[in-house]
């Protein structure tokens, strides 16, 4: 099992920035992918970027360009830097990490609120 401790959220106001940190613990030595999510009020989730234990990464296009994604492997850890928010970036932000580099996700954290005022 692995377990993963989101950080980070809170309130900002449009235009401002939040870095998010993941710690993961338990049975980690397989992992390979890990990443964020998110799902805001009456929408599904959604991938927000993942990043593969070689460090390749991919973006939604709503965080291409004013999102950030990095791991830090001898943490245990994974960040997302986002910059530049907007309203709609208001979400819960779920921490998340798999076996498979671009399969799907074996575990999930429970998730930390970010809320963009505008």
């Amino acid at each position: 099992q692995v377990q993963l401790v989101e950080s980070g959220g809170g309130l900002v106001q449009a235009g401002g920035s939040l870095r998010l940190s993941c710690a993961a613990s338990g049975s980690i030595s397989s992992i390979n992918a890990m990443g964020w999510y998110r799902q805001a009020p009456g929408k599904q989730r959604e991938l927000v970027a993942r990043i593969s234990s070689g460090g390749s990464a991919v973006y939604a296009d709503s965080a291409k360009g004013r999102f950030t994604i990095s791991r830090d492997n001898a943490k245990n850890s994974v960040y997302l830097q986002m910059n530049s928010l907007k309203p709609e970036d208001t979400a819960v932000y779920y921490c998340c990490a798999g076996y498979s580099s671009w399969g799907l996700m074996d575990y999930w954290g429970k998730g930390t609120l970010v809320t963009v005022s505008s």
